[in-house]
């Protein structure tokens, strides 16, 4: 994994120190609140509705054992003894003083962390797929170019202060798993015709209350060209998006309003006005010198087939239930890759206590060369597990709690922290994802359901993704009472689409009822268990639902 250089090491250092003085001050009274918030979300800080909540960055949601062990002692030591992962790959402290804030950041600091751009009009936290570098059906590894991006982005003088936020996600995979579509700009690699790899480039797309799938806006973008393009489309975006009306300053209303033609045309002639190659050429070696740190590990020559395994897998049924749910296929043979779910039945999606945190760094160690992926669905990744030692993981997961198998199935719910925490929210999530996940507690249940993705927004922000999940949940305040609507049919994935509301929105005492009753129609009407949700909702339409749920009193 990347490694701070001595600019990285005093950039973060000079920056907490900076925060300190400013926390001081406004302590102190010197400093309104007005005056302190622009400050404040430069480092992260956030007033949520009962206290500050701090989001710290982890880069393309990749971490070491050390960082996880100290953000465990920062759960411990100044806030409520856990941690809550988000869908950006971050993690977010719920409970912080204000006064500790320097004290959390210079701890950070130490293990090379930081809460820097996780908040304000800028460009967040670059994310990408959380099997990213060891992912069997991987074009090339997107990490050094992730972090490439993250260099440039990083206190960038055009665009600290852009119309409005600004996300960035890249995959180098064919299959999806970073929610390229749904980006400010999605970055998808894969190779042309000479077989040299370059991106897809894809704009507009995001979630929200105007949700839109990007477009694309360049084929195919060779490597080294990354950095320049991207500027020339965050200065035309700079300079034509909307700074008069918050909810239309996103890049994503600028593509609608003039077109992808016109804004591509805006973007080219951008590029083409610019001379590029010193940049390119520096570029180039930048991502040589950062590929290094991001070399593969010393991994053993195993066989493929582990006899020991394979015993284990036929010994222990629950054991076996776990691999088939919670593993994927490595690029190295004799090793996979290990999911952590972080939704037990009934838990609240997402948190992770400090012990299971230490529990997964001590698990790291032993079995993963001591790295940790946060998946952008709020699950934790150890990406390079022999298949040797998948029994003393699950046993070690299992002791902390965490050996829930149900990646991807209809109790791994992704859900905001809705109007718990949350001051834009107008609807709870995290009570509504409990409910769900106990009423399809049975593993087996879960199992004959299959891959049904269900995520919840507690307001129309989307910070659950609703959207583009299987069944959405959109929590919204109906004449003073938690009204829920439902879509159908949306994918985050290569064939990104946006769900289809159901109908009218239901009470907080109906809605699992109502999701039941969805599950229902799609397990008695499918053609069989190889049928999956999203390909029998695209089989039967919106309406073969609606007469189901919606029955006449």
């Amino acid at each position: 994994m990347y490694r701070y250089d001595e600019f990285d090491a005093r950039f973060v250092a000079d920056r907490a120190a900076q925060f300190r003085d400013q926390v001081r001050r406004r302590l102190d009274g010197t400093l309104s609140e007005e005056e302190f918030r622009p400050l404040r979300l430069m480092n992260g800080l956030y007033l949520q509705l009962h206290a500050y909540m701090l989001r710290i960055a982890i880069p393309y949601g990749v971490l070491g054992s050390q960082q996880l062990r100290q953000l465990a002692m920062i759960a411990d030591r100044w806030d409520r003894g856990y941690g809550h992962f988000t869908t950006r790959q971050n993690i977010q402290f719920n409970w912080p003083k204000l006064a500790d804030v320097p004290d959390i950041l210079d701890a950070l600091a130490a293990v090379e962390m930081h809460a820097i751009q996780t908040s304000g009009n800028c460009i967040r936290n670059v994310t990408t797929d959380q099997f990213a570098g060891v992912a069997a059906d991987e074009v090339e590894d997107p990490r050094p170019y992730c972090e490439l991006l993250r260099q440039w982005s990083s206190l960038h003088p055009e665009f600290s202060f852009l119309p409005r936020k600004f996300k960035i996600a890249v995959t180098g995979a064919p299959f999806d798993r970073a929610a390229v579509k749904v980006h400010d700009i999605g970055l998808r690699m894969h190779r042309n015709e000479a077989g040299e790899p370059g991106f897809e480039v894809i704009v507009g797309g995001g979630l929200g209350r105007t949700p839109m799938v990007g477009k694309t806006v360049r084929d195919f973008l060779p490597v080294a060209e990354l950095v320049p393009y991207v500027t020339a489309i965050m200065r035309v975006y700079n300079r034509f998006g909307r700074r008069d009306n918050k909810y239309k300053a996103r890049i994503k209303i600028l593509v609608h309003e003039i077109g992808v033609d016109a804004f591509s045309e805006l973007v080219e002639a951008e590029y083409r006005a610019g001379d590029h190659a010193a940049g390119i050429e520096l570029a180039v070696g930048e991502v040589e010198r950062i590929a290094a740190y991001f070399a593969p590990p010393a991994y053993e020559d195993l066989p493929e087939r582990d006899p020991g395994h394979m015993a284990r897998l036929f010994e222990n049924r629950d054991f076996a239930r776990w691999v088939r749910q919670s593993t994927a296929p490595h690029t190295v043979r004799g090793y996979s890759i290990a999911n952590i779910s972080l939704k037990p039945i009934g838990g609240i999606p997402g948190d992770a206590s400090s012990a299971q945190m230490r529990a997964v760094a001590d698990l790291a160690d032993r079995h993963s060369f001591g790295e940790i992926r946060v998946a952008h669905e709020q699950n934790l990744v150890l990406p390079n597990v022999p298949k040797r030692d998948l029994f003393a993981l699950w046993e070690g997961l299992v002791e902390a709690d965490l050996g829930t198998p149900n990646l991807g199935l209809v109790s791994d719910i992704i859900a905001c922290p809705g109007m718990d925490y949350c001051s834009l929210a107008t609807a709870r999530s995290i009570p509504v994802a409990q409910a769900i996940s106990r009423r399809f507690a049975d593993l087996a249940l879960q199992s004959d359901v299959g891959d049904l993705r269900i995520n919840i927004s507690g307001c129309i922000n989307a910070c659950g993704h609703h959207h583009v999940a299987h069944l959405g949940i959109l929590g919204l305040e109906k004449r003073g009472v938690e009204s829920y609507q439902i879509t159908l049919g949306g994918s985050g994935d290569e064939n990104a689409a946006l769900g289809q509301l159901l109908g009218p929105g239901f009470a907080a005492d109906e809605i699992v009822d109502a999701v039941e009753a969805v599950v229902r129609v799609y397990l008695a009407d499918r053609r069989g268990p190889e049928e999956r949700f999203l390909d029998f909702f695209r089989r039967v339409g919106i309406k073969h639902f609606k007469e189901a749920v919606y029955v006449p009193v």
